[in-house]
């Protein structure tokens, strides 16, 4: 167990970024897991916690704050009308399926492996937010049928591996296929409660060794982290969402790629170097 003033530094770690991941939710529309789990990853290896399940803990811990924080964007931007339920309603059940089998493999990888993977889906993510235009579309209608089968669970299970909200491949793809932006994020927020709740409920119920595991960590999620993220995400996203009404939002979001690229890039270093 590290000391107190060991501990000092990763609570304030903790405290400022997770500030800063509820600023740039409510201010860019991307969701806090693509900051937290890379977050929580530094903050438990500082203190010495690396094992061969500490990715586990990150993608859980994240996770859960995204429950919390899910249901309050989904009943915000419900209260403007911008949720489209029906888009929901279809891609729900292939979303949750698959964050249930993201749980199930993400179980059974080695942290080096979900650390690997985290940092080629980031870097991809960023090269999208940094160089991806709203004008693009790749159909006017979301898919149906035999596409949304196949798409749906995809979403729930990369989104598990990486530990994020359903912003990240969600939004994309629904502006991709002629989905205004706004309702585009608003739905969204509904992919990540439909990622978040099954796929917190797994790693609840899978035990990490008690050797080397953060104290108050319960199955896979870490209580303590989870708290401070929560306090934070709640008090900042407001502030976020005002300066996304008085801030262009565009070169800010290009600021944001290239900082998830240098972090995608440290991360694919961590899991190829040891």
């Amino acid at each position: 167990m590290p000391s107190f003033t060991d501990l000092l530094p990763a609570i304030a770690l903790l405290v400022v970024f997770g500030g800063a991941a509820g600023v740039l939710a409510g201010l860019l529309g991307v969701g806090g897991g693509i900051i937290l789990v890379p977050l929580f990853f530094y903050v438990f290896s500082y203190l010495g916690y690396d094992n061969a399940q500490l990715m586990q803990i990150c993608l859980a811990t994240s996770l859960a704050t995204i429950v919390v924080t899910s249901i309050r964007s989904v009943l915000s931007h419900n209260k403007r009308g911008a949720v489209d339920w029906a888009i929901l309603r279809g891609w729900a059940p292939g979303i949750a399926l698959g964050a249930l089998l993201g749980v199930l493999v993400a179980n059974r990888l080695r942290s080096d492996t979900l650390v690997l993977i985290f940092g080629c889906l980031a870097f991809v993510i960023a090269l999208y937010m940094a160089f991806g235009k709203l004008s693009w579309r790749i159909a006017d209608q979301m898919p149906t049928g035999a596409k949304r089968l196949s798409m749906s669970p995809a979403v729930g299970f990369l989104s598990v591996l990486m530990g994020i909200g359903g912003g990240s491949f969600g939004v994309p793809i629904m502006t991709l296929h002629g989905l205004p932006i706004h309702r585009a994020v608003a739905t969204a927020a509904g992919f990540g409660l439909t990622i978040a709740l099954p796929s917190v409920a797994g790693f609840l119920l899978s035990e990490v060794p008690a050797l080397n595991r953060p104290p108050l960590t319960v199955g896979s999620v870490n209580l303590a982290a989870f708290a401070i993220i929560i306090c934070m995400t709640t008090l900042t996203a407001p502030l976020g969402v005002k300066l996304a009404h008085a801030l262009d939002p565009k070169p800010l979001r290009r600021v944001f790629a290239f900082f998830l690229m240098l972090v995608a890039l440290n991360m694919l270093r961590k899991a190829l170097m040891g």
